[in-house]
């Protein structure tokens, strides 16, 4: 008998497909294939979701058919203690949904701002998600600063109807019983994001309700939803004990301790906040016994539930949580089909943890699905019914998952031909691109003692599939099952990016979204393995059902599992992690930096640079030419390129000519053209050992600003970083000389070799080093040196330690309008007049904010230079302060410098220049 090419294939790559499998583990060949590496800790389940603890927790969600939706402004505005009670003590399905992605704020660990931020601070969230046990869901709208007042916040937003219009949305798609505002909507919630937030939700409980608001997304196929109660926080001091009772209806103590958690739900929220590193968080000790949350009902559509005191126990008091409770939530289309409370019934008789029951959970619900699909429910109540038994089916089969111990792991390796070399040991294979092929390696573990028949193994997406290595076989106790896919990635793969972007990121206050993704944290994984498996000769045990749950087949219980793809990650320090598998353009191209500030006193040529990356696996020709603004020139016009291998870099350089040298901003693009295709962006892997990864894109543009801006010869100037900045390389740019010096070597530097010393944002919050060395620092100052301190946000800290040369108060003060009008008060001043002449002009064209955390108080050895203030307030004389100090200057700046210099403001970079030059005026 003649064998196929396809059995050839399947004969030669089973060996290699195993041997891969245990080289993509970390394993030599010959050991275990049980004893593989474990998946990467985000992806990694928590103790409390493994095991008899994490079955536990599913029966919980299986139990109880609440539903509630928690709103808040930013990551680390939840109350993550009643997320955490709700979603894991009570087993209630919980949504957080939060409006802005945080990338207005500023970054603790890195330079990374403004949208790049807004991604790590999602992976930061659903880190924590991970602790609460809630699933995420954001708006369209940006985090573009701080702002004080609603009106202010929404006017940035494009409206209302903007974030009211996804809260909406999710409301209608989720169908929450509870409503939750984390904030209560008035002005003692502090920042105006977190007033409008909870302005929002008090909307939206009825707006969602109302089929003529938003009557689009019922165009959609989106059914109107009533939430039955609206809650709002920030009644009580945040942490107290006690509230009076006429500011609360409901009181929860989330220092009560879980025994399926091993510890306090407080406890197990801080944990997760620890993930959001990009906002100061990292472990907490929270100390045992009672910690209380308090919220307020304020509207409902049900009958009194509050006692006399006007108090519940619970956000679900009135409201049936059972399973058969999910019924009434079709109204009267119930009556369509009143089997269906039934079916539900029966199925709630197996909500127990033995396999038998598990099994006979899983099966009813599969039947049940498949009824609904037949039944005479209009169209949404069919969606809707199908979605609340889709859930259900889902945690059911998680549940005999764990209770079977039934692991998956798929991971992806880099394309070898079969029966060639195994992959070297330190390639990074963590995206693939459109047209190329590789292998994925599927290991399914039974540590049971039940023998599991394999039905199917799968991909999600079957065109990527080129060839299969998946046998319908059975498998014993202790035993592995292999599934081997070649796979190539089409032309048309979506890749894996946000699905939401700003046109300019200084600027804009809401997103552009792809509608398909709208709400969602992030875009679904590109592809999954998918296995459905039979428990043996094993029958589900259950009582007696009507015709309607009779079970398809009715001879075996099935189960099915799957999982994402793992790739293997070199990161920069030439460890190898492991990382989901992400789908990226073949080149990615960089302009670098992104932000130039050109002097104009250099006359009519400057330098762009920029790199190129490959991801293919195999060298290609290409041509790069970078486009320019019309009177400009680019010398060469065009270059050749050879394009190398998978993760290698390749640098090139243009000769620019401006129209002419006068001040202004313009944009530069590079583009590459290779394979028939153009490039015009690059991107990037954003991830940490905690949080996982995702991908940021950013156009190949390079925005030149220049500027008339005058810069002292002579003067050395140091610059110790706080917070992430780039402020160092703007000044590096404009031709000041800057020696970055990291704040662990301040001890033992010479400082007398500088003329003045700039220590970034937040300096003293996040540099202990700077804390210990602020003697020698001050005692630079006392010498003859100039010292800009630029702001902090930790005014107890900052305040207790005595940082300045004399006494201060930091205060929470700031101008949060861009545009505000600037009053010089010491307009003969030196730091007006050298090296360059500042005037009021210098103000006009600042980014999302003027400045933050001015001084409150300060001694009479300080004089103010500028004041400014927010519409309806006071003048705040704070910001920018400056002392004799010895023989040498000591300067305060609350000023948002660190967002102004690389936004390429003219005025900011000259009056920055000027500061860090006071005190070394040439002598009349």
């Amino acid at each position: 008998m003649q064998t196929s090419e396809a059995d050839v294939w399947a004969k030669r790559t089973k060996l290699y497909f195993l041997v891969v499998f245990l080289l993509f583990c970390g394993l030599a060949v010959g050991e275990a294939p049980q004893a593989a590496a474990h998946l990467p800790p985000y992806l990694e389940p928590l103790p409390q979701d493994s095991g008899s603890a994490g079955l536990k927790q599913t029966l919980r969600r299986l139990r109880n058919s609440g539903r509630l939706m928690m709103v808040t402004a930013h990551p680390d505005d939840e109350d993550g203690g009643v997320l955490t009670l709700q979603a894991r003590g009570h087993g209630v399905r919980t949504v957080l949904m939060t409006l802005t992605r945080g990338e207005g704020g500023q970054n603790e660990i890195g330079t990374g701002l403004f949208d790049k931020l807004g991604v790590i601070r999602t992976l930061e969230l659903l880190a924590s998600a991970r602790y609460y046990g809630t699933e995420q869901r954001f708006s369209r709208v940006a985090d573009f600063g701080f702002s004080k007042t609603p009106e202010e916040t929404f006017q940035n937003w494009g409206g209302k109807d903007v974030p009211l219009g996804d809260m909406v949305r999710v409301i209608r798609t989720f169908r929450p019983d509870v409503l939750v505002a984390r904030f209560s909507g008035t002005d003692r919630d502090g920042h105006a994001h977190h007033q409008a937030s909870a302005v929002l939700t008090k909307e939206a409980f009825r707006a969602a309700a109302d089929p003529k608001r938003f009557p689009e997304q019922i165009q959609e196929g989106l059914q109107p939803w009533q939430p039955k109660k609206l809650y709002i926080g920030n009644v009580c001091p945040w942490r107290a004990d006690t509230c009076p009772d006429e500011n609360w209806s409901v009181r929860f103590d989330t220092g009560e301790q879980d025994p399926l958690l091993g510890m306090s739900y407080l406890q197990m929220a801080a944990n997760g906040l620890g993930r959001q590193h990009t906002q100061g968080h990292f472990d907490f000790n929270v100390s045992p016994g009672p910690h209380y949350a308090f919220y307020k009902l304020i509207d409902s559509v049900l009958a009194k539930t509050t006692d006399a005191k006007g108090h519940e126990k619970d956000f679900f008091d009135g409201i049936d949580t059972s399973l058969p409770g999910l019924a009434a939530r079709l109204g009267d289309q119930q009556n369509t089909v009143p089997w269906f409370r039934q079916a539900l019934s029966m199925a709630s008789n197996h909500l127990g943890d033995s396999i038998s029951d598990l099994s006979a959970l899983l099966a009813d619900l599969d039947t049940l699905a498949y009824r609904l699909k037949d039944s005479e429910l209009s169209l949404p109540s069919k969606n809707a019914a199908l979605e609340y038994v889709s859930y259900l089916g889902g945690q059911s089969a998680h549940a005999l998952n764990l209770a079977l111990g039934v692991t998956l792991e798929s991971g992806a390796v880099s394309p070898q031909a079969p029966g060639g070399p195994p992959p070297r040991e330190k390639e990074s294979f963590v995206s693939v691109s459109p047209g190329q092929k590789f292998q994925i390696v599927a290991k399914l573990h039974n540590p049971s003692k039940y023998w599991l028949t394999i039905q199917s193994a799968g991909l999600d997406h079957s065109d990527w599939i080129l060839k299969s290595e998946a046998d319908q076989v059975t498998i014993g106790p202790g035993e592995d099952y292999f599934a081997n896919f070649l796979v190539k990635v089409p032309a048309n793969a979506e890749l894996t990016r946000p699905y939401w972007r700003r046109q300019n990121p200084l600027t804009d206050g809401a997103n552009q979204v792809d509608m398909r993704y709208v709400t969602l944290p992030l875009p679904p994984p590109p592809l999954e393995v998918q296995i459905v498996y039979q428990l043996a000769g094993h029958r589900g045990i259950h009582s007696p059902a009507p015709d309607f749950l009779k079970r398809r087949g009715g001879e075996a219980d099935t189960g099915r599992i799957s999982s994402p793809i793992i790739a293997p990650y070199v990161d920069d320090h030439g460890v190898t992690r492991k990382l989901q598998l992400g789908v990226t353009p073949a080149y990615s191209l960089a302009l670098e930096p992104s932000e130039q500030v050109v002097p104009s006193s250099d006359g009519k040529t400057t330098t762009a640079k920029l790199s190129i990356a490959s991801n293919l696996a195999a060298r290609a020709p290409g041509k790069l030419r970078l486009e320019v603004p019309s009177g400009w020139q680019a010398e060469p016009p065009e270059q050749p390129v050879e394009l190398l291998n998978r993760g290698d870099k390749q640098a090139f350089s243009f000769r620019v000519v401006p129209s002419k040298s006068v001040e202004g901003r313009s944009d530069l693009q590079a583009v590459l053209e290779a394979g028939g295709n153009s490039y015009s962006e690059g991107y990037e892997l954003v991830t940490r050992d905690d949080i996982g990864s995702f991908y940021f894109y950013r156009p190949a543009i390079q925005h030149v600003s220049i500027v008339d801006v005058n810069v002292p010869k002579d003067l050395k100037v140091a610059y110790i970083q706080g917070a992430g900045e780039d402020t160092p390389v703007v000044l590096a740019q404009v031709g000041m000389n800057i020696t970055v010096v990291p704040a662990e070597k301040l001890a033992e530097e010479d400082l007398s070799q500088f003329g003045s010393i700039v220590l970034g944002v937040r300096a003293y919050d996040t540099q202990r080093d700077v804390v210990a060395q602020n003697a020698k620092l001050l005692k630079f100052v006392e010498n003859g040196g100039t010292l800009v301190l630029e702001h902090n946000n930790d005014t107890s800290a900052f305040n207790s330690s005595h940082f300045t040369p004399y006494p201060v108060e930091l205060g929470r003060s700031r101008v949060s309008v861009e545009q505000a009008p600037v009053k010089i008060l010491r307009p003969d001043h030196p730091v007006f007049h050298y090296p360059n002449q500042i005037t009021q002009k210098d103000f006009d064209g600042w980014v999302q904010e003027r400045g933050l955390y001015f001084m409150s108080s300060w001694d009479d050895h300080f004089h103010p230079l500028i004041s400014c203030h927010d519409p309806n307030e006071p003048d705040q004389e704070g910001g920018l302060l400056i002392a004799k100090y010895g023989k040498g200057t000591f300067i305060y700046s609350g000023y948002s410098f660190y967002r102004q210099l690389p936004a390429g403001v003219p005025g900011a970079v000259r009056l920055f220049v000027n500061l860090v030059s006071a005190g070394h005026e040439p002598q009349q």
